[in-house]
């Protein structure tokens, strides 16, 4: 079970089967009606519509006792929150990622990203519980106009799942979350509607097969 299907989350997730997936990793729209300096947007971007839809299923195929880190955009964070605790979702921890640029300036520099680690049941802690606080590695945006950089997402998976176990991702963009658990030996199964994201995952998850076998 390692793939990135093509098409809307909220019409593959029904389709998966209760409690197949062993740890959520995902970046959903921030519903911000984002734009990068080429014109790139990422699709749902404008309302909420499909997060209380989508959290749902997302907690429904996650297993008993584990976890979902989902990015989330900071001034809409109280519809985040409602749909995760609509969800049955509850927040155990805040991650921020220290960035050494800013991404944006309006009343303040933008110099971090943010996500929560939220549980459903009671998760074992880890041994060696990760800090807070993270350093960011920009990813150039080379894929998605918010991609998320590997080398971030990786240490988190490994830190929460165990070799073999399946990474969920129905926001998957690029790909990144499935890069990152491909390299640490997880299985992985992403979504993603937009055609030319996923043609990105797919030749990202390519370049990573290629590069393992000539290792």
């Amino acid at each position: 079970m390692s793939r990135v299907e093509l098409g809307d989350c909220l019409s593959i997730l029904p389709t998966l089967p209760d409690r197949c997936v062993d740890m959520v990793l995902t970046d959903p729209p921030y519903l911000v009606n984002y734009q990068d300096r080429d014109g790139r947007s990422i699709a749902n971007d404008i309302n909420d519509d499909w997060l209380v839809p989508a959290f749902r299923h997302i907690h429904r195929v996650m297993r008993d006792n584990t976890l979902c880190i989902s990015f989330y955009g900071w001034n809409k964070v109280d519809r985040f929150f409602a749909a995760w605790r609509a969800a049955g979702l509850r927040a155990v921890g805040h991650i921020v990622f220290a960035k050494e640029y800013s991404s944006k300036a309006r009343f303040v520099g933008y110099r971090h990203e943010a996500a929560y680690l939220l549980a459903k049941g009671q998760p074992p802690l880890p041994a060696q519980p990760l800090p807070d606080v993270l350093p960011w590695k920009y990813s150039g945006n080379r894929y998605h106009p918010t991609q998320k950089p590997v080398e971030c997402l990786a240490p988190l998976i490994e830190a929460f799942t165990q070799p073999r176990a399946i990474v969920l991702d129905p926001f998957a963009g690029s790909g990144s979350t499935c890069v990152a658990a491909r390299q640490v030996g997880r299985r992985f199964y992403g979504i993603e509607m937009d055609p030319k994201y996923h043609a990105a995952a797919m030749q990202r998850l390519q370049l990573t097969t290629v590069e393992r076998m000539a290792a």
